[in-house]
């Protein structure tokens, strides 16, 4: 059986990107109507959907915070977004990416301006292939920016990892099921680099860690770019 190979001769990856590129984004916002803000967003061939509602009172009553709001994300993925059917009926996967998720979106946002208030987060995975967790949490940034809620900044994120000795940003499904793939998945403010998410799946030696954190910011940055532009677009009727 031939070796499976992950970069060119010309040091390019399986899909003609270079190890420090992104794969393509497209993002739009405002998608739901009915939504108080919503975003969809196409990243490789993933495709998300988020909506947004509230803030709005907290129910039960005796969740409230009195000291400001509270986010619920729920980050679902669709039955017919993986290869093989999903059960609906959510795992522990997602449960644990809800949480982090909320996490992390609450350090973008001013909680204290909306005390005893409930701010609800949907995410649906359409189709996923690597990344859906940072693919989500780009559009549920975008989704609360266009809901008018105040934030200190989006939340913009990335995954790398390392494949074939070789540090690489946003690793792709066949990367990531490289033998000695390591996967961290990053999001960060971008203004103050402050750091809402960090989950890594394998080892990097200490010099690695410190130079994928480095590729990662740059990333963010090219990400929160993006999600600026789809929030002018939003007024301009035009797609990124």
């Amino acid at each position: 059986m031939d070796k499976e190979w992950y970069f060119d001769n010309k040091g390019l990856r399986i899909d003609g990107r270079k190890a420090d590129e992104l794969r393509p984004i497209k993002i739009a916002a405002g998608v739901i109507e009915r939504a108080d803000g919503s975003s969809y967003v196409e990243w490789g061939n993933n495709k998300v959907i988020a909506a947004v509602y509230g803030p709005r009172e907290m129910l039960p009553k005796h969740m409230a915070n009195p000291y400001g709001a509270t986010i619920r994300y729920t980050y679902r993925m669709a039955p017919f977004s993986v290869s093989e059917h999903k059960n609906p009926k959510p795992g522990r996967r997602e449960i644990e990416i809800s949480k982090v998720s909320a996490e992390a979106l609450s350090a973008s946002v001013f909680l204290e301006e909306f005390p005893n208030t409930a701010i609800d987060v949907f995410v649906t995975i359409l189709d996923a292939n690597a990344g859906t967790r940072i693919a989500a949490l780009t559009a549920a940034s975008v989704a609360l920016a266009d809901a008018g809620i105040p934030m200190k900044d989006l939340v913009a994120g990335t995954a790398v990892g390392r494949i074939d000795g070789k540090l690489v940003v946003d690793l792709n499904k066949h990367e990531e099921d490289a033998p000695d793939a390591v996967d961290m998945a990053v999001a960060m403010l971008p203004n103050s680099e402050e750091v809402v998410l960090l989950q890594m799946d394998g080892v990097f030696s200490e010099d690695e860690f410190n130079k994928a954190m480095a590729l990662a910011k740059e990333s963010c940055k090219k990400v929160k770019a993006l999600q600026e532009q789809a929030l002018k677009n939003r007024y301009t009727e035009e797609f990124v």
